[in-house]
């Protein structure tokens, strides 16, 4: 069954709800009556007969990929196996390059990942995935990415793009450089050395920092990518690894999902003539300001082209979203079933919920939970 672009089902929806006018009490007729009845009775049986897949719901569902969704995917598994007690739900914060990797070789039914798909991937899921629709993007979890620092009695510091730039660019090598001083009046800056601290594996949060700088900066001179460029400084395998490094050591700054910042010093970044600090609400202000991706796998790929270089009030450009892939087809019914009901659960005002108290994310709209809630309840009825 091929899956509905959101035009069509946008269009589907009003001609129901002109149609349900039209079958009022006063305008129906006998035939009318009669057509209405039956058609009530078969949606009402077909919505029994899945509300009963649901509920006896029950094995292995395997995902894999980012590590910035750690928390939040915690709370999403107890929360789904809390009302499917018969399902066990297995993700792998391998990182995102990894979780596609794992994906497109058929190892795993989803992939979570903080970058998208490119060319070459969505030629592979053409062929790893059931049908000729390939994979799609489903953005579960939006979420700030911090830059974090350890300088003894320093909470926040103030910095525009170039200076973050040239700080992990090797430019900027002391604390107390005039380009860090001359944003931070007032703050007792040691002559401390600086430690980058940067990814060591493939990684969506690096490839979404390196967008930011690229875009933002005048400085950076190089290409967003999930692999870091360059082998200065120290590296950590995942999210955890690098917070643990910053931790440890004083005079380090590194890069990871807010959710991880902890007690370690943060940055407000400069955007327009205000210095922004990061918050879910900051975040999700650049997200609704951002078009969907060209070159996408049609209309249900809901990838977004991040703006990195807005100048809107209140709104943090070094942002995450983090998606789900999966298939738009699988003819596995019991893959199937898991794969659309546990992602159904994500997308749900519970499930955000949810991933708001475990990682401090941003809850995606009501209006995005109900697309992608269509899209998975097409895929569920392929």
């Amino acid at each position: 069954m091929k899956i509905a672009y959101r035009a069509g089902a946008v269009l589907t929806a009003t001609a129901l709800t002109f149609a349900l006018a039209a079958c009022s009490a006063e305008n129906e007729d006998t035939t009318d009556e009669a057509t209405t009845g039956t058609t009530t009775e078969e949606t009402t049986a077909a919505e029994d007969t899945a509300d009963d897949a649901m509920m006896e719901l029950s094995g292995s569902l395997n995902g894999a990929g980012a590590s910035s969704q750690e928390s939040a995917m915690e709370a999403w598994r107890a929360g789904f196996q809390g009302e499917y007690p018969d399902v066990t739900v297995n993700y792998d914060p391998v990182g995102s390059g990894g979780g596609r990797t794992q994906f497109l070789d058929g190892a795993t039914s989803f992939a979570g990942s903080d970058s998208l798909m490119d060319e070459e991937e969505y030629a592979l899921a053409a062929e790893r995935c059931d049908g000729d629709a390939g994979a799609i993007h489903l953005p579960m979890y939006i979420s700030p990415i911090a830059v974090i620092f350890n300088l003894e009695g320093i909470d926040s510091l103030n910095m525009d793009a170039d200076t973050i730039a040239n700080i992990f660019n090797g430019t900027i090598t002391t604390w107390n450089d005039e380009a860090i001083a001359s944003q931070n009046e007032g703050v007792e800056l040691p002559d401390t050395a600086i430690t980058i601290v940067h990814r060591a594996d493939e990684s969506g949060t690096t490839k979404n920092f390196t967008d930011y700088l690229a875009k933002a900066s005048t400085t950076w001179g190089q290409d967003a990518s999930g692999d870091w460029a360059g082998a200065a400084g120290e590296s950590g395998q995942g999210t955890s690894a690098l917070v643990q490094i910053v931790q440890d050591n004083t005079g380090t700054i590194g890069y990871a999902d807010a959710s991880r910042a902890g007690e370690l010093g943060t940055v407000a970044l400069k955007v327009g003539e205000e210095y922004v600090p990061f918050s879910a609400e900051a975040a999700a202000a650049v997200v609704d300001a951002s078009p969907l991706a060209e070159g996408a796998n049609g209309a249900n790929d809901l990838a977004y082209e991040l703006d990195r270089t807005t100048t809107a009030a209140g709104a943090y450009p070094l942002v995450l979203v983090s998606y789900h892939i999966l298939c738009a087809q699988y003819d596995d019914e019991t893959e199937n079933a898991l794969v659309t009901g546990f992602l159904k659960y994500v997308a749900s005002n519970e499930g955000q919920a949810q991933a708001a108290s475990a990682a401090g994310s941003s809850p995606i709209s009501s209006d995005l939970s109900a697309e992608i809630t269509a899209i998975l309840d097409e895929i569920a009825a392929a």
